[in-house]
């Protein structure tokens, strides 16, 4: 999700392409829609072939992205993240025959070659040390840990305790849920994170209301209420992921938490811990007022977090609709089937 912050609004994009990994302008410089539309196989120590290595590391290609997708941008940009990537290193066959071959379409991609080309010029890679695998035996008491396909949280329901993770071991994570009232109850994830900001003062949830200039009239014991960001722990569509943060962050939620896991359907997260943090600035430009005041503050602002945990809230599910019951926020069903694509 590519995300662009202007003085007046925000604007999105989502990308799903391939670009050349190895700089040289003798292979193509995408596989166009194979990567999207063709069966991908793992790479094995018995796939024949030599593997190039990659000469071009993430930022640079993540750096080639917003550029190329914001130039239809109005200027001055505020700020500019791109959050919730998944990053995936393909291999696409090619021989050489005088030419260059596409080995799939077994025709040339090129006129003929330089006569200085050399294929023994580009390094090669040893591809089997791409792939770690993580034990999903619980750390705690040795029980199956379960989760979904592309879950990054996986649950043990032995111990009650849920798992992250980091390198090539399981953490611990710290969670909880707000109980729901119906059989029909659906849990989604969220981070809720705790961070310093600089520049701006929002400790509260009676600096947020003066922050965001919310309709509403102080109270006692605002003050005392830390102010957290609530940012979705699944991935959806770019708009629909802004929309969720801004709202829930915007109403703070303060139900009492439940720390066992939640009983009924639980929706997997699929979105890092990192990547919500990317997000922060982002989601506070989203609800910053005066607008106007935007372009002097966000720049100088910093946000560093400090603290984080995993909170599963219900929904109710509706014949379209996921409905969170208690800030009647809805998220159409549609929606989250098609993010398991991305």
């Amino acid at each position: 999700m590519l995300f662009f912050c202007g003085p007046t609004d925000i604007r999105e994009r989502f990308v799903d392409i391939s670009q050349q990994a190895v700089a040289t302008s003798i292979f193509p410089f995408s596989v166009g829609v194979r990567s999207q539309a063709m069966k991908i196989r793992f790479v094995t120590p018995d796939t024949e072939g030599r593997f190039l290595k990659p000469t071009l590391d993430s930022e640079n290609i993540f750096g080639n992205f917003e550029e190329r997708y914001g130039k239809s941008i109005p200027r001055p940009l505020v700020h500019q993240a791109h959050i919730g990537e998944s990053l995936s290193l393909i291999y696409s066959p090619y021989y050489v025959n005088n030419r260059l071959y596409d080995a799939i379409l077994d025709k040339p991609v090129s006129s003929m070659l330089p006569e200085d080309f050399d294929i023994d010029e580009f390094v090669d890679i040893d591809p089997r040390g791409h792939i770690r695998f993580v034990s999903t035996l619980c750390p705690n008491c040795g029980w199956d840990l379960e989760g979904e396909r592309d879950a990054l949280v996986l649950r043990c329901k032995n111990c009650n305790s849920a798992w992250y993770p980091v390198g090539k071991k399981l953490k611990r994570l710290n969670f909880a849920h707000i109980a729901g009232q119906t059989e029909m109850t659906t849990y989604l994830p969220f981070w809720r994170i705790r961070a310093d900001i600089s520049g701006l003062k929002l400790d509260s949830y009676a600096d947020l209301i003066k922050i965001a200039n919310l309709p509403k009239a102080a109270q006692d014991g605002w003050q005392d209420i830390v102010f957290r960001f609530w940012i979705p722990a699944f991935k959806v569509r770019p708009r629909i992921f802004l929309r969720l943060a801004s709202q829930f962050t915007l109403v703070q939620p303060q139900n009492e938490l439940n720390r066992q896991l939640p009983r009924h359907r639980i929706r997997p997260a699929n979105l890092p811990v990192e990547e919500a943090i990317e997000s922060l600035k982002l989601t506070l430009a989203s609800f910053i007022k005066p607008r106007k005041t935007l372009r002097q503050k966000l720049p100088d602002i910093n946000i560093t977090p400090r603290s984080f945990a995993l909170i599963f809230l219900p929904f109710d599910e509706g014949p379209h609709e996921f409905i969170q019951p208690d800030y009647k926020i809805a998220l159409n069903k549609n929606v989250m089937s098609h993010a398991k694509n991305l």
